[in-house]
């Protein structure tokens, strides 16, 4: 990333992005334009394989991480010269596939982006298929719009609960013991009762991270924001489970509000004042990189279940790479991301050590369910977590997550309705019921309907 406090994610300047995803999005199969034809893999061997390809990334530490496992493909593939570019994507991707005019081959792209621009995209079907039965299912059903393949799946973001270990120390919390959410509650006022000043849980000041954020405590519970048709489902027990937590954490003093890894949360993360970060394995960057009097300090674990016995994770955020349907050589561009995404070498060229991070990339890990064995790590225990084995406790949790459905093509617009509203509840301006029945109508009425 080129901002350090977002990490390697570009979720708050996917946030400003929104407004463009606004004007040039679209439901997948409108405009009266053909679906693109399932892309079929070039049959020459690797060596015989010749062409050019255009390949768009964002900037920052990640780019620099896919520039060097693309110097390894290129030793696979000899005859292929790839043109890797720093692009906003966020700003310029959607316009640019609509217009059809200097398309890239293949470009990153946040999976809740995807299916907004699935009629611009080719059809992957056919070519994800060999791999689709050992990649997460919940990657592959956030890349699928009308039972077709659009992204080559890539990253998953597992939750966790990231923690004080020396606080809940000195507290006599047993990490173990926080079995579900009323058992974070119980810690958390128990660690309060020690400390007045502390204020335990982390909750997120960015209307859009919030959203993504409860999407991952829904994807926990087994729902999403719409159902398989695309019928919206934010007025269920599960959603109400969760809007009835924050309700009770904010109501008994237990949360720290603050925008994700600025100076106030960061602030207040080095303070003792945040205890409990339950977020995505991405909120790693935060010891390693930013964190300065509490870094060794801190710990992951599985995130809490809402039922006993539950699932002990879910998906937050989540990446993958696209074709553009004009683009110049994409069978090219397929035999990259199959690479990068399927086979063992290109694996472990991305997340295994490199310059960029000497001890492996450990802000996600891989889709590709062969490459997670807990006991064949692809990236080291981590310093700035006092040497704990991040590897085993994110690849057990992601083995957790529970499939999902297609994200809608809207999704990053109703921000403006839900992720807002998450914000007031968080402020005690909304109730539960009102965050529920004021997001629902907005959303069906100003985004599905109109879709």
């Amino acid at each position: 990333m080129s901002t350090p406090p977002i990490g390697r994610r570009g979720f708050l300047r996917g946030a400003l992005g929104v407004g463009a995803l606004a004007v040039a999005g679209c439901a997948p199969g409108g405009g009266g334009q053909a679906a693109p034809s399932r892309l079929a893999a070039p049959s020459a061997t690797a060596s015989a394989v010749k062409g050019e390809i255009t390949i768009w990334n964002r900037s920052g530490d990640l780019f620099k991480v896919f520039d060097a496992a693309i110097a390894k493909f290129k030793q696979a593939y000899p005859g292929v010269t790839v043109n890797h570019q720093q692009v906003d994507i966020d700003a310029k991707l959607a316009n640019t596939l609509i217009s059809g005019t200097d398309v890239p081959d293949g470009s990153f792209w946040d999976d809740a982006k995807i299916g907004g621009q699935a009629e611009h995209l080719y059809d992957l079907t056919d070519l994800v298929a060999p791999y689709k039965d050992q990649t997460a299912p919940y990657k592959i059903s956030v890349n699928t719009v009308d039972g077709k393949i659009y992204g080559v799946p890539w990253d998953l973001d597992p939750g966790l609960l990231w923690y004080r270990a020396d606080i809940l120390e000195d507290a006599g919390v047993d990490i173990a013991g926080i079995a579900t959410y009323d058992d974070l509650l119980a810690a958390s006022r128990t660690i309060k009762e020690r400390n007045p000043a502390s204020k335990p849980i982390h909750l997120d000041k960015n209307p859009f991270l919030s959203q993504l954020w409860l999407e991952m405590l829904a994807n926990q519970q087994g729902t999403s924001l719409t159902d398989a048709n695309g019928k919206l489902r934010l007025d269920s027990p599960e959603y109400q489970n969760i809007f009835a937590w924050i309700r009770q954490a904010t109501g008994d003093g237990l949360v720290t509000h603050a925008p994700y890894l600025e100076p106030a949360d960061v602030n207040t993360l080095d303070s003792g004042q945040q205890v409990f970060v339950p977020w995505a394995i991405w909120w790693s960057f935060a010891p390693q990189n930013l964190l300065k009097t509490t870094k060794g300090k801190w710990r992951a674990a599985p995130l809490p279940a809402w039922t006993p016995g539950g699932a002990r994770s879910g998906a937050m955020g989540g990446s993958s790479f696209v074709i553009p349907a004009k683009a110049k050589n994409p069978e090219l561009a397929w035999l990259l991301y199959e690479y990068l995404c399927f086979k063992d070498e290109g694996i472990q060229a991305v997340y295994g050590p490199n310059s960029v991070y000497p001890g492996g990339l450990s802000t996600s890990v891989p889709s590709y369910t062969p490459a997670l064995d807990p006991a064949k790590p692809l990236f080291q225990p981590i310093e700035a977590l006092g040497g704990q084995d991040l590897w085993k406790v994110a690849t057990e949790a992601a083995a957790t997550i529970p499939a999902a459905v297609p994200i809608p093509w809207w999704w990053a617009q109703s921000v403006d309705y839900l992720g807002n509203n998450v914000q007031r509840l968080i402020e005690g301006k909304m109730s539960p019921d009102d965050v529920i029945a004021d997001s629902a109508k907005k959303i069906q009425r100003n985004l599905i309907d109109r879709g």
